[in-house]
């Protein structure tokens, strides 16, 4: 007797949210975060589409702009394990990771998990820690599990680190290795707040602090149906071109000497997706794309000597090149 081997089937993913349901529960976390960070709508809404994008979000700005605020707000308005850790020169990798320590009524070693072991996960000041503290979050960020003593642990979904730091130029600050950035799916600036916005703040933290009002508007589990929902969204093959032609340009281009990495391709067209899920459609368009170039590309990207030492920036450098690659026509549904 024989029998036929039935074809392997793939295992059932998380049921996506719908069009509507994706897009209240934007809305809602928009709301939340705007409630504490005030006239940034643009900036909330791009760090929203990098944690849909299962991605890892870098806020770099001068001190005391709210880059921590906007993190906290974030984690806040999802209802799910929130770790933060406070980077300091003096912070070992095993704090962040977690240590096998001998346990001796089991006569045994037991491992006890770091802060990274949560859903999001707010490191504040990055750039204050060594290297090799900095070093310890690579394999957690790309593979999203922790390996110590030769056992791997898997962290759970959704994952996400939020990052601050100062801009490395100031004192006591160690510059992020480029594996590290190449990680961090976008990096975003606030910038100071204007001066309607900064009156609202004055009068608003007079009465109470903001965050503390706060209530989820998700959890962890509508959080992954949403990623769901936005790797759903149509990707035209001329829109595929258009990000490899973005990307490839960064590599050739005379003012780069290190361009952009084909996770950074992946990356892009991850949060492209979000972005039309949150408007509402079901495929994505350049439009897309150029919202997101800039914040998903420039970090990554190591000028020339010649151009930093003629004040040249990566942000201008992608700006440039998005002016100059040509746009696809017809990038919809088919």
């Amino acid at each position: 007797m024989t029998f036929e081997s039935s074809p392997a089937q793939p295992p059932q993913g998380p049921t996506p949210l719908s069009p509507q349901e994706f897009k209240a529960t934007v809305e809602g976390i928009l709301t939340n975060v705007e409630w504490v960070i005030e006239g940034k709508s643009h900036t909330i809404k791009l760090a929203i589409a990098v944690m849909l994008a299962e991605g890892h979000l870098l806020l770099e700005d001068v001190p005391g702009v709210g880059k921590t605020q906007l993190a906290k707000a974030l984690a806040r308005s999802v209802d799910c394990s929130v770790r933060r850790i406070q980077f300091t020169p003096d912070l070992l990798p095993s704090d962040v990771t977690g240590v096998s320590i001998f346990d001796p009524e089991k006569r045994d070693f037991v491992f006890k998990p770091g802060a990274i072991f949560g859903n999001l996960i707010l490191g504040d000041e990055i750039n204050r820690a060594s290297p090799k503290t900095q070093s310890a979050l690579l394999e957690c960020m790309e593979e999203r599990q922790v390996t110590v003593d030769g056992n791997t642990y898997k962290l759970r979904s959704p994952f996400m680190v939020i990052a601050t730091q100062n801009p490395v130029e100031m004192e006591g600050t160690y510059p992020l290795p480029e594996a590290q950035r190449d990680r961090f799916t976008a990096r975003l600036a606030i910038g100071y707040p204007d001066v309607n916005a900064e009156l609202a703040l004055l009068d608003r933290r007079e009465e109470y602090n903001p965050l503390d009002a706060l209530r989820p508007v998700a959890d962890a589990d509508m959080i992954v149906r949403m990623i769901a929902a936005a790797r759903a969204v149509h990707l035209a093959p001329e829109l595929k071109r258009y990000v490899v032609d973005l990307v490839t340009a960064t590599r050739t281009n005379a003012q780069v000497r290190l361009g952009a990495s084909p996770r950074a391709t992946l990356q892009l067209l991850r949060c492209t997706q979000v972005l039309a899920a949150m408007d509402g459609r079901d495929f994505a368009l350049p439009d897309d794309v150029q919202q997101l170039a800039v914040p998903v590309l420039a970090h990554r990207l190591i000028p020339t000597t010649e151009t930093t030492m003629g004040g040249g920036d990566t942000k201008a450098i992608v700006s440039d090149i998005l002016r100059h690659v040509p746009v696809v026509s017809n990038p919809g549904r088919f």
